[in-house]
């Protein structure tokens, strides 16, 4: 390919992102949080009544608020997603020497939390139609690998037990949840959902994070809606949830003033703070998701023109937020990605790759894996713009 061809499909892309975006005469940030006058209030609230730390009364109700919002019967705050997604899968089962299901393609918060418990990640294939866990090709490989024994399905090849399959909704788009729901059942498998990137995303009409076992929310500053930093362990089993916020409380028992701890617990209880940004920012959330919808649908438009790029759009059976925007180069075109790249970011357009899949990273290299050749070609050709809301009118 000439250097005339990669400069002509670069200056188009930027230019079609530009026209979605606007004049860049300061950097257009990928995602960019933008609150209420209500959370700033509510911030002021915490502050000024001195109730900062995690006993506020904003952690309680931002988990109720959200529970309401997925539909689903418990939700119990954290500190971060990655916090939420290592007690959904310690209270899932999962323990040291096991394995767990993962995509390849994924932020590595997936791999660190399976690792968190001395267990394995076993990465499988993603379908290039949702970007996340193909259940036609985990069931073809988990056929070829795996055995029932007891009750749970074992690796063959290692000998170790398969204790979770864990999907991630890329971008917010939802995977198979269908098919994959159907998968770990079959092969008596727990699935606990990374829905971190999917707040206000549905499959079938139903939320994401409240098909499995457990399933975790993210509120990191680049997320749809933001706390700063945290997380929401989602369940509809009582006693699940009930042990996600005692562990998640550093195990303390009820006492007027006894420190007694009936087990290891961790420090990952959400502050008030954060809640109180929850709650203002949840109650905005349907307005976020529809600016981001017609961002959305603004690219989709100005991409139309580009020959040699496309913007993703998932699967026509799920409602996605559209947290983050992204551009997939045809195959023939996928070696240009870093001109186009160079060229986005050169135009003050904040852009980057897709995630290095997992099994490229030192730390995983020597994991279980199934064949992995559409990760490994979507990894090329994928390509994250800005995509905050406030790029249209709210």
């Amino acid at each position: 390919m000439t250097a005339s061809t990669q400069i002509q499909l670069a200056d188009a892309i930027v230019k079609a992102v530009g026209q979605v975006v606007g004049d860049a005469p300061r950097l257009v940030p990928l995602h960019a949080p933008e609150f209420s006058d209500q959370a700033l209030a509510n911030v002021t609230e915490c502050v000024t009544t001195g109730w900062v730390s995690s006993a506020g009364a904003f952690v309680t109700r931002f988990e109720q608020d959200t529970a309401a919002y997925t539909g689903a019967a418990h939700a119990v705050a954290t500190v971060n997603g990655t916090a939420a997604l290592h007690i959904a899968l310690l209270l899932a089962g999962v323990g040291p020497d096991d394995e767990v299901i993962i995509p390849s393609l994924t932020f590595i918060a997936t791999a660190a939390a399976v690792s968190y418990l001395n267990a394995t990640p076993h990465f499988a294939d993603i379908d290039p139609a949702t970007l996340g866990l193909d259940p036609a090709r985990l069931a073809q490989h988990l056929d070829n690998i795996g055995e029932q024994r007891d009750g749970a399905c074992y690796n063959k090849q290692t000998g170790r037990r398969i204790a979770a399959i864990v999907p991630m909704h890329t971008f917010g788009h939802p995977a198979d949840l269908d098919g994959l729901v159907d998968l770990a059942q079959r092969h008596n498998t727990p699935l606990v959902e990374d829905a971190a990137e999917s707040l206000g995303s549905t499959f079938n009409g139903k939320h994401t994070g409240t098909f499995g076992r457990l399933g975790i929310l993210s509120y990191n500053g680049n997320k749809i809606m933001t706390t700063g930093g945290g997380g929401m362990i989602l369940t509809d089993d009582p006693d699940l949830a009930a042990q996600a916020k005692h562990i998640t409380t550093t195990a303390k028992l009820p006492h007027p003033y006894e420190y007694i701890h009936d087990r290891v617990g961790y420090n990952y209880r959400m502050p008030n703070l954060n809640a109180a940004l929850g709650v203002a920012e949840l109650a905005r959330l349907d307005t976020l998701i529809d600016a981001k919808r017609r961002l959305h649908a603004r690219y989709v438009r100005a991409l139309e023109a580009v020959d040699g790029a496309t913007m993703f759009t998932g699967p026509h059976h799920a409602e996605c937020n559209c947290w983050l925007n992204a551009i997939v180069l045809d195959r023939a075109d996928a070696e240009l990605r870093d001109a186009v790249l160079v060229a986005l970011n050169n135009a003050k357009l904040q852009s980057r790759p897709v995630w290095q899949p997992m099994h490229r990273l030192d730390t995983f290299t020597d994991c279980p894996r199934a064949d992995l050749s559409v990760t490994e070609e979507m990894a090329g050709r994928v390509i994250n713009v800005p995509s905050s809301a406030q790029l249209v009118e709210l």
